[in-house]
C-alpha cells in the first residue's frame, strides 16, 4: 500500500456479446480501458461487486484528484461525464472510498490505464500510401486507399473478430451515403492501435465532383460502445476532375513586366510536358518560365520544360514577362509524355499587353539652375525608367540628365548612358534630379528642355514599340541679389545685408573688405556664411560695426551655383583658390586689390559661382537738432533732428528747465522738466528722429534739451526758451548743430528779433552760465 504497486495480470480477454451485440470485455489488472466503453467485466480485477478507480495527483504524498464509483464490477461504463479530462493510471480499491487517514480500510486490487479514443482518417493515393488527396483533386486515372489510424493498441492481443470494429462511410457529390467506392467494400475495418489500409479504391468512371469520407464505429458489433457517442474520425475531401489533364491561368490578360501562373491538374506524381507554343527561339519575345521553382524536373529552355505534379495532381508554373515582351496572345500548352502526347494535352491563352509609362515634374515647370527638381510618374511596361533630355545644342537623340555631355544610345541590355531609376511593387517611380551636379559636370545654359520616361531602353530616334511620356521644364540661371539696411552705418550700430539666391543653394558667403580689413580678425583673411531659406531668401548681421574703423567697405557675396563653392579659401591662410584659377594671396595686396582679386576669381570660365557687389561707410555716430525757436507757456510743439545711426534706434530725450532758485512752501517749484524716446525713422536723405512736447506747467525760462544714445554713446544738446504770450519763430537759445566728443560745437547766436514780455530771470542767468560750461564739456568729451 505504502508504494501503490501492483504486478500486471493477464489482458483484457472477450468474454461473449451483450443482447445489443456489443462485446463484453474481462479487464485484467494493467489493461486500458477507454471512455465511452459499456459491459466491462472488473470483478475478476476487484473481487467484489463494487468498488472505486481513484486516480493521484501526486502517488507519493496519496493526493486523490479523481475517484470514480464502481457499482457492479461485472457490468461497468466509463463515461465521459466520470473521467473528465483526467485520464492515465487509475487505482482500483475496494468499496470504501480512498482515505489516507483510514488507509487500513481500504484494499489496492490493481491498475487500470484511462484514455479517451482517438480516430483519424485520411485517404491518399494507392501507389504511394504518402501522398494525401485529403483537401485536393484528382483524376480518375488513379486509385486511392483509404488509411485509418486509432490508438486503440489496448485491443490488439484480441482476435480480429473480436476487436471493435469501424466502417468508412463515403458522401456522394448528390449527397448520398455509401460503404461501397472505387470496387471496394469500406469496412468492417479493426480498430486495434494499428494503422489500417482500405486499398485500391478506383476512380474509374466514378462521378465528378466532392466527395467527403469519415470513418464510423457501428452500432451492434464490437466496438458499439463508442457509437454515436462523438469518437468517429475526423471528415476527409477530395474532388474528382471530369478531364484527365486540364490547364488554367489565374490572368487572361496581363500587362507586360509582370508575371501570371498557370496551373496544371493532371495524374498525381506524374511528369508532363509545359511548353509556350508557336513561338521564335528569340530568349526575351515571349513569356518565360520564372527558372528555380519547386515541380519542375528538366529545363529544355526558358519556354519548355518538363514538370511533376503533386499527390493532388496539380503543379502551377510562373511565367515572367518583360517590356521586351510581344504585346500579342500567347497559347501555354501541357501535354502528357510519351504516345499519349499527341491525345492528351490541354492549352491555355493569355494575352500580353503593353503598358503606360507617365511623368509629371513637381511644381510650377519653371527652375533655377542648381535647383532639385522631382521627377516622378507611373510604369506598368516594366521594372526600370529610363529618363534622358533633349534641348538646344544637345545631341539629337538625348542626353543624361546629370551629365548632358553624355549622349544616350538604344541597348539590349545596360545603362547605355540613361538615367535610371527602379519602379515600385505600385507601378510608381520618383528620381530627385540634382540640377548642381549637372551644372558642374557641364554649364548648361538657361533654357526650355524635354525630360523623356521611357519603358525600355530607348533613345529618341528608336521609341518606336516602346511606351513613354514627356515633361517640359525650363531652365533660368540662378542669380543674386542683394542689399544692405542703409548705405552708411554709423560706428556701433548693426548692418544687416539681406537678399535672394535662387538656385538652391544652401548658404551665400559674405567677403567684407576695408581700409587694412579683409574679414577676419587682425588682418586675417576670412567670410561670413549665410544661409540661405527655403524661398531663396538670406540675411546677415554685422554686429561688431565698433570695432570696425570710419571709411569706406566692399562687399562681395558669393553664390555657389550648386552644391559646392568655385573660390574657396586656402590652402593657406589668407589665399584664395579654385579649379582653373591661380592661387591668390589676399592678404598679402591692399584691401581694395583683394577685392579686385577675389572677384577676377569669380569671372573666371571655370568657376561657375556667381556674384553681387555692395559698398557701405563707417561714419562716426551723430545726432542734430533741428532749431528749436522760442515757445509759449501751455503750448504744445515737436522737438525733432537728423541722425546717422540706423532706423529703429532708440532715443532718449530730455527738456529740463535752466531755473534753479530758492521757493517758499505756498509756491510751487521753479523747476520743470520732461523725459521721452524718440525712434530713428527713415528719411530722405539722414535718418530723422522727432518727439512730441506739451509744454503745459512748463514756466518760462529757458530750456536745455539733451539727446542721447545709448547704444553708440552719443549725446547731444540745445537750448531754447518758454515766454509768455506770442512766441518767435527763431531760435533764441544757444543751437548745436554738430555731435558731442569729437565733433565741433557750432557757435551760440543771441535771439534777433522776439523781445520777451518777461525777463528770464536769475535762474536763465544762471542757465547761462552753465551752458558755456556745457560746451567746454562736450569739446573736452573725448
Amino acid at each position: 500500500m505504502a508504494a501503490l504497486v501492483v504486478a500486471p495480470a493477464a489482458a483484457r480477454t472477450y468474454t461473449g456479446a451483450a443482447p445489443d451485440g456489443n462485446a463484453i470485455y474481462s479487464i485484467a489488472g494493467g489493461d486500458a480501458i477507454y471512455v465511452g466503453e459499456e459491459n466491462l467485466d472488473l470483478s475478476t480485477l476487484l473481487g467484489q461487486n463494487n468498488g472505486w478507480l481513484v486516480h493521484f495527483s501526486s502517488v507519493t504524498d496519496k493526493a486523490v484528484d479523481k475517484q470514480i464509483p464502481i457499482s457492479n464490477a461485472a457490468d461497468f461504463e466509463l463515461t465521459k461525464t466520470a473521467v473528465g479530462t483526467t485520464t492515465g493510471t487509475y487505482y482500483v480499491f475496494n468499496t470504501s472510498p480512498f482515505d489516507p487517514a483510514t488507509t487500513n480500510t481500504v484494499t489496492l486490487k490493481g491498475t487500470v490505464i484511462v484514455d479517451t479514443p482517438t480516430v483519424g482518417l485520411d485517404v491518399v493515393l494507392n501507389k504511394s500510401l504518402i501522398d494525401s488527396v485529403n483537401g485536393k483533386t484528382v483524376t480518375r486515372e488513379n486509385a486511392l486507399a483509404f488509411k485509418l489510424t486509432n490508438n486503440l493498441a489496448g485491443f490488439n492481443t484480441l482476435a480480429w473478430a473480436d476487436q471493435p470494429k469501424m466502417k468508412v462511410e463515403v458522401t456522394l457529390p448528390g449527397g448520398g451515403v455509401t460503404t461501397q467506392f472505387g470496387g471496394q467494400t469500406l469496412g468492417p475495418v479493426a480498430a486495434n492501435g494499428s494503422t489500417v489500409y482500405v486499398y485500391n479504391a478506383s476512380l474509374n468512371g466514378v462521378e465528378a465532383g466532392t466527395y467527403t469520407a469519415q470513418a464510423k464505429w457501428y452500432s451492434d458489433r464490437p466496438g458499439a460502445s463508442f457509437y454515436n457517442k462523438g469518437y468517429d474520425s475526423n471528415a476527409a475531401t477530395f474532388e474528382v476532375l471530369t478531364k484527365s489533364l486540364a490547364i488554367t491561368a489565374n490572368k487572361d490578360t496581363v500587362v507586360r513586366g509582370n508575371s501570371f501562373t498557370v496551373t496544371i491538374t493532371g495524374e498525381s506524381v506524374q511528369e508532363y510536358h509545359l511548353f509556350v507554343q508557336n513561338v521564335s527561339n528569340a530568349v526575351t519575345d515571349h513569356p518565360l518560365i520564372a527558372p528555380g521553382q519547386s515541380g519542375i524536373v528538366t529545363i529544355h529552355d526558358q519556354k519548355n520544360v518538363t514538370v511533376k505534379t503533386n499527390a493532388a495532381g496539380t503543379r502551377s508554373i510562373q511565367f515572367n514577362t518583360s517590356s521586351l515582351t510581344d504585346d500579342r496572345s500567347f497559347t501555354i500548352r501541357v501535354e502528357a509524355l510519351g504516345a499519349a502526347s499527341s491525345n492528351t494535352y490541354d492549352e491555355v491563352k493569355v494575352r500580353v499587353e503593353k503598358g503606360a509609362v507617365t511623368v509629371t515634374a513637381a511644381g510650377t515647370g519653371v527652375y533655377y539652375l542648381g535647383e532639385e527638381i522631382t521627377l516622378s510618374g507611373t510604369n506598368t511596361d516594366s521594372d526600370t525608367i529610363y529618363l534622358f533630355m533633349t534641348g538646344p545644342n544637345l545631341a539629337t537623340d538625348g542626353v543624361n540628365l546629370e551629365n548632358p555631355g553624355q549622349s544616350v544610345v538604344t541597348v539590349a541590355s545596360g545603362s547605355g548612358n540613361f538615367t535610371t531609376k527602379p519602379v515600385e511593387t505600385d507601378d510608381t517611380w520618383t528620381y530627385k534630379w540634382d540640377t548642381s551636379r549637372t551644372v558642374r559636370a557641364r554649364n548648361l545654359d538657361a533654357g526650355g528642355y524635354t525630360v523623356y520616361a521611357v519603358s525600355q531602353p530607348r533613345d529618341k530616334g528608336d521609341l518606336s514599340g516602346a511606351q513613354y511620356d514627356t515633361a517640359s521644364i525650363q531652365l533660368r540661371s540662378a542669380f543674386i541679389t542683394a542689399t544692405t539696411s542703409g548705405a552708411t552705418v554709423a560706428k556701433g550700430d548693426d548692418l544687416t545685408i539681406s537678399g535672394t539666391a535662387q538656385g538652391n543653394p544652401s548658404t551665400v558667403r559674405i567677403w567684407v573688405f576695408g581700409k587694412n580689413y579683409y574679414g577676419g580678425a587682425d588682418g586675417t583673411l576670412d567670410y561670413r556664411s549665410a544661409t540661405v531659406e527655403s524661398d531663396g531668401s538670406f540675411e546677415e548681421e554685422i554686429d561688431n560695426t565698433d570695432a570696425l574703423a570710419s571709411g569706406q567697405y566692399f562687399v562681395v557675396i558669393q553664390h555657389p551655383m550648386g552644391a559646392n563653392f568655385g573660390v574657396e579659401p586656402g590652402p593657406n591662410a589668407g589665399e584664395i583658390s579654385g579649379l582653373g584659377i591661380p592661387t591668390a594671396k589676399l592678404t598679402g595686396l591692399p584691401a581694395s586689390e583683394a577685392a579686385n582679386a577675389l572677384i577676377n576669381a569669380l569671372d573666371s570660365p571655370n568657376v561657375p559661382d556667381t556674384y553681387v557687389k555692395l559698398t557701405f561707410v563707417v561714419e562716426e555716430p551723430n545726432i542734430f537738432i533741428d532749431p528749436i525757436g522760442d515757445k509759449a507757456s501751455g503750448s504744445k510743439f515737436t522737438i525733432s533732428g537728423t541722425t546717422n545711426l540706423a532706423v529703429g534706434d532708440k532715443l532718449n530725450v530730455e527738456v529740463t528747465s535752466a531755473a534753479f532758485q530758492p521757493t517758499t512752501k505756498t509756491e510751487a517749484t521753479g523747476f520743470s522738466n520732461v523725459a521721452g524716446t524718440a525712434t530713428v525713422q527713415k528719411g530722405d536723405g539722414a535718418n530723422k528722429w522727432s518727439m512730441d512736447v506739451d509744454a503745459t506747467g512748463f514756466k518760462p525760462d529757458q530750456y536745455i534739451v539733451r539727446v542721447e544714445s545709448v547704444e553708440t554713446d552719443t549725446t547731444q544738446t540745445a537750448t531754447f526758451n518758454v515766454i509768455e504770450g506770442q512766441a518767435t519763430t527763431q531760435p533764441t537759445g544757444n543751437v548745436t548743430t554738430a555731435p558731442t566728443g569729437a565733433a565741433t560745437t557750432a557757435p551760440t547766436t543771441a535771439p534777433t528779433t522776439a523781445t520777451p514780455t518777461q525777463s528770464p530771470g536769475f535762474g536763465a542767468l544762471v542757465a547761462l552760465a552753465g551752458l558755456g560750461a556745457v560746451a567746454f564739456l562736450v569739446l573736452r568729451r573725448k
